[in-house]
């Protein structure tokens, strides 16, 4: 047992998932996550013996749900004050302590003589001087490039994997040619990806891609739709935020 369990603020909300098993406090106010935390938490592939490093944690969500999924240790980096106080709360809470680190730092700066079996980010998703900043700082800092672009995460992931690891993103659909030559361009070759729609006959508004070194064949698996009909989850969406676990096949 951990003594003195973090409670939660006047100012943050408890959220819970996969049916109580994860616990994660937010702002209620400032950066709070969406849906594609848990749709990359479950694309990532792990096994026992895997170290892994989250680039840019935010509150440590994604982590936190991949620990129903089996690895070694999680090294989850992020620059923001306020956000790497929560990702440490939330550890604490949820009692993983052991198997999930929290470090303050600019990636531009991270420098470990670890090399890690799986890389995954969720990175800011606006590109530099477009689209309206925040009043939020925080919120600002995580959604925009104002620090780091896609091409400086794909750079550090190159930096930062194993010779057989992987690399897990997911990126606005509308940002695929940035990813696909960030990837290019750091010598990395697009494993698998997957388009994820709102609903069957939509645009896609995300894309999720894992990345390797060795890859001949990109593999372009069955797109992801979110919603049955007005308001319904489908079926794999509903399984997805419930925390199922794919079969390690892929």
């Amino acid at each position: 047992m951990i003594p003195n369990l973090p409670k939660k603020g006047e100012d943050e909300t408890l959220d819970t998932f996969y049916h109580g098993q994860i616990l994660i406090l937010q702002k209620k106010k400032g950066y709070r996550f969406s849906v594609d935390a848990p749709l990359l938490a479950d694309f990532i592939q792990t096994e026992s013996s895997d170290s892994l490093l989250e680039i840019g944690a935010g509150c440590g969500v994604i982590s936190l749900l991949l620990s129903i999924k089996p690895f070694a240790h999680v090294t989850a980096l992020e620059i923001q004050d306020s956000l790497v106080d929560l990702a440490r709360r939330n550890v604490q809470l949820n009692k993983l302590t052991e198997k999930i680190s929290v470090v303050q730092g600019n990636i531009r700066d991270f420098v470990t003589p670890e090399k890690f079996n799986v890389v995954f980010s969720n990175p800011p998703y606006i590109k530099q001087k477009s689209g309206h900043l925040s009043p939020s700082d925080e919120k600002s800092v995580a959604k925009h490039e104002l620090i780091i672009s896609i091409f400086d995460i794909m750079q550090k992931m190159t930096e930062l994997l194993r010779e057989d690891g992987k690399a897990y993103l997911i990126f606005p659909a509308k940002r695929q040619k940035d990813l696909w030559q960030a990837a290019e361009g750091c010598g990395m070759r697009i494993h698998s990806y997957r388009w994820v729609y709102p609903q069957r006959g939509s645009i896609p508004n995300f894309v999720l891609v894992s990345c390797d070194f060795k890859t001949e064949r990109t593999i372009c698996r069955e797109p992801l739709v979110l919603y049955a009909g007005k308001g319904e989850y489908s079926k794999e969406a509903e399984a997805i935020f419930s925390g199922r676990i794919y079969a390690q096949t892929f």
